[in-house]
């Protein structure tokens, strides 16, 4: 991120959002505000904006820079694009409560989880995620990590992956993925999922993994957490944690759209070798549909067949 052009408009909100959980606690107070009043804070000087938050002047200052931003006069102007552009009623949409119909309910959750997909687009850097698709094509296996929610975000991963031919597994089980990550080598390519990046079933392997010379991928929220500090290569996902939709759930659909502009990104540059082998794999659930309907009606038409007794 360029330390004097700051995040733009479009990823501003992202970039508040996935540094979050890595602030200290007065730089936190600090971007919810951001979140929660992006008008306020871009209409403030400093002096201002400072008594309204409690914390000295210094510590905003290196909350703007902790975003991206040389300093808070260009916090100020991000935050007044985005303003402009009508973009903080998104910022922090209406949280599910215990009493909100079913309408609202539908309505809460297409928008978050909308806002979820945009705020992990604006921040997928096409230069890294080329990087990790290049790793991926050439690898002669794929390990993925997860537990949770993030479990089957990795098998999700591992089985689009051997759709079109590449060696992948997933590993939701600790002892398991330390067993894998102990027999990879380079040229393998092992990928951490986890909301948080903190999760010690998934840093156990990854540190392991790296050591052995594998090259590493993070799909996190977090992009200063441990799982990103291990990895080769980072891929921020987004997701806004309430009290009915917990930070896993939360950035599981966002975690799934990087798996997928992965997967599509792999069979763009193995088209080939791809394309044979979806057809191969759908081809064979096919015959093996096919034969599962024929068997399932000799069978009903057998027990029609046979006179009943009693």
């Amino acid at each position: 991120m360029n330390d004097h052009d700051g995040p733009t408009p479009g990823n501003l909100v992202a970039t508040v959002r996935a540094v979050l959980p890595s602030l200290t606690p007065a730089a936190q107070g600090i971007a919810r505000l951001i979140l929660n009043d992006p008008g306020m804070v871009a209409r403030s000087t400093i002096t201002e904006f400072s008594a309204v938050s409690g914390t000295s002047e210094a510590t905003i200052v290196r909350t703007a820079r902790a975003l991206g931003f040389a300093g808070y006069s260009q916090l100020r102007f991000a935050l007044a694009a985005v303003v402009a552009r009508d973009e903080p009623e998104r910022l922090v949409p209406g949280d599910l409560g215990p009493d909100d119909p079913l309408t609202d309910v539908i309505a809460k959750v297409t928008r978050a989880e909308s806002e979820a997909l945009a705020d992990t687009a604006a921040q997928l850097n096409p230069d890294r995620l080329g990087a990790v698709v290049e790793a991926m094509a050439a690898a002669r296996k794929v390990d993925v990590y997860g537990v949770g929610a993030s479990g089957l975000v990795a098998v999700d991963m591992a089985q689009k992956l051997m759709r079109i031919g590449l060696s992948s597994h997933a590993f939701t089980d600790a002892h398991l993925a330390l067993t894998s990550a102990a027999l990879v080598r380079p040229g393998d390519v092992t990928v951490g999922v986890s909301c948080t990046g903190e999760t010690p079933d998934v840093l156990g392997p990854m540190r392991l993994a790296g050591k052995a010379g594998a090259t590493t991928v993070a799909i996190t929220n977090n992009p200063r957490s441990s799982l990103a500090e291990l990895a080769d290569h980072v891929l921020v996902s987004a997701g806004r944690e309430t009290a009915f939709r917990p930070g896993a759930l939360a950035s599981r659909i966002s975690q799934l759209l990087i798996v997928d502009c992965i997967f599509v990104g792999i069979a763009q540059r193995t088209f080939a070798t791809s394309d044979a082998a979806l057809r191969a794999t759908r081809d064979a659930l096919d015959e093996f549909l096919t034969d599962t309907r024929r068997r399932n009606k000799v069978t009903q038409n057998h027990e029609r067949a046979e006179p009943r007794t009693g």
